[in-house]
């Protein structure tokens, strides 16, 4: 029997939270991951990189709304180099994440959740890089 081929990779990052999404083996769906905090983030993709390899890694990157580069891109761009470092021969992919949290936030609305989850940013991160994933996949 074959073994699965590496992952693909989501990545929602935030100064507090990173969430990070998952693609099936077929690479037609993907799934949340986890919620962690920026060095657990690091530690989590590196054990997942160690025990079925990661491929591709989709990292949101945070344009304003007019599509420019600020701040935010800064921070990422901070993680993308130590994740460069960490995770060598893994191709690292920046991709436009706007309103992807809001997007997750209605979509959690919409599966039925109850308030509180709704208002559980650790959810919301981990549906964001869920989002942006699949449309990397679709893409």
């Amino acid at each position: 029997m074959l073994p699965p081929p590496p992952r693909l990779v989501g990545v929602d990052y935030g100064r507090r939270r990173v969430g990070i999404a998952v693609a099936d083996p077929l690479r037609l769906f993907a799934r949340p991951y986890g919620t962690y905090a920026p060095e657990a983030a690091v530690a989590a993709l590196r054990q997942l990189h160690d025990e079925e390899g990661i491929e591709v890694l989709v990292v949101g990157w945070p344009l304003t709304p007019e599509g420019e580069e600020g701040e935010a891109t800064e921070a990422v761009q901070a993680f993308i180099n130590r994740l460069r470092k960490v995770l060598r021969g893994v191709e690292i992919v920046k991709w436009d994440e706007r309103f992807t949290s809001q997007r997750a936030r209605q979509a959690i609305l919409e599966a039925g959740a109850r308030r509180k989850a709704r208002r559980d940013k650790a959810r919301v991160d981990a549906a964001a890089a869920a989002i942006l994933l699949q449309e990397y996949l679709d893409a």
